[in-house]
């Protein structure tokens, strides 16, 4: 059992003000695998108060090439202890072992190194000519003392998307991880210790609700990054809207997939179950409503029949099991009740619908409904769920308006023999990020975030940066040399 007892703030360990602790449990074995404690408002105080001290002290006099060289640390570290964090966070999420290290671990890593060179190359300070006859500089500050507020169902890789960005800007920030898995945002404190970064630039403070809308309205927090349910993030936005302060809400999402009748399917069926089943479901990026040609909707529904009941299900530590449960007893009862809507309204369950053979845990089978129309609830409704809805349509003009035609906009796919359909389909569907014949669209070097109810703001590349800055414009007169600073 992974046990902490102080939190991480000001660059060292200290002891809670409080005496409640957060039991952490395993969806696997629904036995406690640690615990860590619960923070109070005055332990949010403090944490603030180093995030800020951090922010005017030694750190405001980093370089961009300092700041990069840091991030690469941070980076080097974290893969260097790939396999501890692995089998962490597969006991703490209950994710996949591969996924688990492909999809957190790795992939965290690599968010961290493309911060390196977005650092090096971003336009921190730049020269302009005035409109008016003189010049200007531009230039891109810290926004400030930052919030980050992480979910529980890829724990890691979002920290990292807060965490690169926050280095790179040279802002401050306080991390309140999810309650369900605060262990690895804890060994990831060791990995910042390790990498030396300042005191007080990342504070590490688990908490629960209440504590953590108290850190969201404290008034010296200058920006909130914020990633989880499109509720949550309305009440989020609401508060930031309130106090005039900045936020980024990376939300929800229904992404259809669209196979169009030229696709090559083996390769496509691959590339959807990937990306409608990782995580076990538990993505805002799935793919989750399967759009399928009628002159091709039986073939596509047996080939996603095999390739779902090909499955594997079970401890997740076990690398031969692709799919294991869900975060926690009121997830599997969620999905649950979807599969239930989904029958009751007329879908048709082809494989899965119930729970594996597994004596515990919070499992349920990786389940593919047919005869979906794009009205039914689970066609609609995030499930974050090991659940695919195969829906049916006539022409691809039909398949781009039933792809738009949901609240949300987070990503998408396209399947075709002929790219440059797959691109002009892209370019019509709203979504922040497109997939045209592979996974999903998520790429480090580009921007991420979503359309409609899936969002606000940007992630990752350039402009995952530029998030975390205020622009500020100096006039000049002209005819003078400009020296350009960072």
């Amino acid at each position: 059992m992974l046990t902490y007892e102080k939190f991480f703030i000001g660059g060292e360990w200290v002891e809670p003000a409080g005496k409640d602790t957060l039991k952490v449990f395993s969806p696997t074995t629904e036995e406690i695998i640690g615990s860590v404690p619960v923070a109070t408002n005055a332990d949010m105080d403090r944490a603030v108060a180093a995030a800020n001290a951090a922010l005017h002290g030694e750190w405001s006099t980093w370089t961009p090439q300092q700041r990069a060289e840091l991030i690469g640390k941070v980076a080097e570290i974290l893969t260097a202890r790939q396999e501890e964090f692995t089998n962490l966070i597969t006991q703490e999420v209950g994710a996949p072992y591969y996924f688990s290290m492909f999809g957190q671990v790795m992939a965290a890593s690599m968010i961290l190194s493309s911060f390196v060179q977005h650092t090096l190359n971003f336009p921190f300070e730049e020269r302009r000519d005035g409109a008016l006859g003189g010049q200007i500089i531009v230039r891109r500050e810290p926004v400030g003392v930052c919030a980050g507020i992480i979910p529980w169902n890829v724990p890691l890789f979002i920290t990292a998307l807060k965490v690169g960005p926050t280095l790179a800007s040279g802002s401050t920030i306080v991390i309140k991880p999810a309650p369900e898995t605060p262990l690895d945002a804890n060994l990831f404190a060791e990995v910042l210790i390790e990498a030396g970064v300042p005191a007080g630039v990342v504070n590490i403070v688990p908490a629960d609700r209440e504590v953590g809308e108290y850190l969201v309205r404290h008034p010296d927090i200058d920006k909130v990054s914020f990633t989880g349910s499109t509720a949550a993030g309305r009440k989020i936005g609401a508060i930031c809207g309130e106090q005039l302060k900045r936020c980024t809400l990376e939300l929800g999402g229904k992404s259809a997939a669209i196979i169009c009748e030229d696709a090559n399917l083996e390769e496509t069926i691959g590339h959807i179950i990937g990306g409608g089943l990782m995580n076990n479901g538990q993505a805002c990026v799935a793919l989750t409503r399967v759009l399928a040609p009628a002159s091709r909707y039986e073939e596509i529904r047996d080939a996603l029949a095999a390739a779902v009941s090909a499955q594997t299900i079970g401890d997740p530590t076990n690398p031969d099991n692709l799919c294991g449960p869900l975060i926690a007893e009121r997830q599997r009862d969620r999905v649950e009740g979807y599969i239930a809507k989904g029958i009751a309204e007329g879908a048709t369950v082809v494989v899965g619908g119930g729970r594996p053979d597994e004596a515990k845990g919070y499992f349920v089978s990786p389940t593919l409904f047919a005869d979906v129309t794009n009205d039914m609830t689970i066609a609609r409704e995030e499930i974050f769920g090991p659940v695919l809805s195969l829906i049916k349509y006539d022409t691809l003009e039909d398949a781009i308006a039933i792809a738009n035609d949901n609240e949300y906009g987070l990503a998408g796919a396209c399947y075709t023999a002929d790219i440059e359909k797959g691109i002009g389909v892209a370019r019509r569907v709203r979504t922040g990020t497109f997939a045209v014949n592979t996974t999903q669209g998520m790429d480090f070097n580009g921007p991420f975030g979503g359309f409609k109810n899936s969002g606000v703001g940007r992630e990752l590349g350039p402009e995952g940066i530029d998030a975390f800055c205020e622009a500020k414009t100096i006039s000049l007169p002209g005819g003078i040399d400009l020296p350009i600073g960072g």
